[in-house]
């Protein structure tokens, strides 16, 4: 039976982190037999939640593109792929799917063309500059927090009336196993995502070294700013009190390893290590920046400190390891913040709606 709706979802690549992880939620439960197919396509060549996704029976295509030289080429993948699968709507997430899906627009007359973005970082300026210049393909851009219009208003000159705004989303009950410790010393703190240069985690290293040996910092992800980190915690001399696990598969497993997330973030879309930590029952501490204050409220589900000042971020820290009964309380009222607003339920009913499937 051919279903009515064929949807293929397009990102740049699928490589672990939280865009890559809301595409394969959404790929998997949207997906109704007969009726919705559901299909996820990369731009770069394969990568882990590719495979995530194919032991959904989610079909996944990778485009394979390698360099920049290679556009054309990929276009014309992209174009193909539209046609032969018959989809009806493209919905593409981070800029340079966003801005492939715009080039094959001409080609694909009749299917239904939606953009996501998911950040606030300033940097690179030519990426708010090229979208800018593409949101006129889309019929709607997509965003996670109302700190993303906001910030793709005022750099890309995007009409406020172009977004909808659609939170990202976990649902509690993979999380319900979690049992992160409540006790140690040193305390088990970590820090979980892709080790980029907005992320700030060498503000994070500072802060440990500033508790002398309060806290032992667990690190989870890899990236581009990994040797960067090396270096500020061999300065430090914290090789004892800070470890680098690499990449991890599973959030549960990091997440019940640690009894505080810190989030030391210059600039984040939403940020959904949060809700995967608040689910968790771990206490947080983050950044006051747009998209992170979207979803932790200071004071009642988590501490929020100014970025960039390591004095602060380990003064907070502090008050979070040396009162149990705060962490308890902020975790209880985190937990039930995301129930109430970023479970999956609620979430993909609006993106249901969103897709013309309700």
């Amino acid at each position: 039976m051919t279903a009515s709706r064929r949807i293929l979802l397009l990102i740049t690549d699928l490589q672990v982190g939280g865009t890559p992880t809301v595409v394969r939620e959404l790929a998997v439960r949207l997906r109704e037999p007969g009726r919705v197919d559901v299909e996820v396509a990369c731009l770069a060549p394969w990568g882990p939640v590719a495979d995530q996704l194919r032991e959904a029976g989610v079909t996944v295509t990778a485009l394979d593109a390698r360099s920049a030289v290679m556009l054309p080429i990929v276009r014309r993948r992209l174009v193909r792929l539209i046609r032969e699968r018959r989809f009806d709507t493209v919905f593409s997430f981070l800029i340079h799917a966003n801005t492939m899906a715009a080039l094959a627009v001409p080609a694909c007359p009749g299917v239904r063309f939606l953009q996501s973005v998911q950040t606030t970082q300033p940097r690179p300026a030519w990426h708010w500059w090229l979208q800018g210049r593409i949101h006129g393909r889309a019929e709607r851009v997509v965003v996670p927090s109302p700190s993303v219009v906001q910030a793709a208003s005022w750099r890309s000159r995007i009409p406020a009336e172009k977004f909808t705004v659609i939170p990202n989303a976990v649902d509690p009950a993979d999380f319900a196993d979690v049992n992160p410790p409540a006790d140690g010393t040193p305390f088990p703190i970590g820090f979980l995502g892709r080790l980029d240069r907005v992320k700030r985690v060498p503000d994070l290293v500072d802060a440990v070294g500033r508790l002398g040996g309060l806290v032992q910092l667990h690190v989870f992800g890899g990236g581009p700013e990994r040797a960067v980190i090396e270096r500020r915690i061999a300065a430090r001399g914290l090789k004892r009190w800070v470890t680098l696990h690499g990449p991890y598969a599973r959030p549960q497993d990091a997440l019940g390893r640690i009894g505080l997330l810190v989030l030391p973030s210059e600039a984040e879309g939403f940020g959904l290590v949060l809700i995967e930590a608040m689910a968790a029952g771990v206490p947080v501490v983050a950044t006051d920046v747009p998209g992170i204050r979207d979803v932790v409220i200071d004071g009642t589900t988590g501490i929020l400190v100014s970025p960039g000042i390591p004095q602060w971020l380990a003064s907070a820290i502090r008050a979070m390891v040396e009162k149990p009964w705060l962490r308890a309380r902020m975790a209880a009222r985190a937990r039930a913040e995301v129930e109430r607003r970023f479970a999956w339920p609620a979430v993909l009913a609006q993106y249901r709606q969103l897709l013309g499937l309700s």
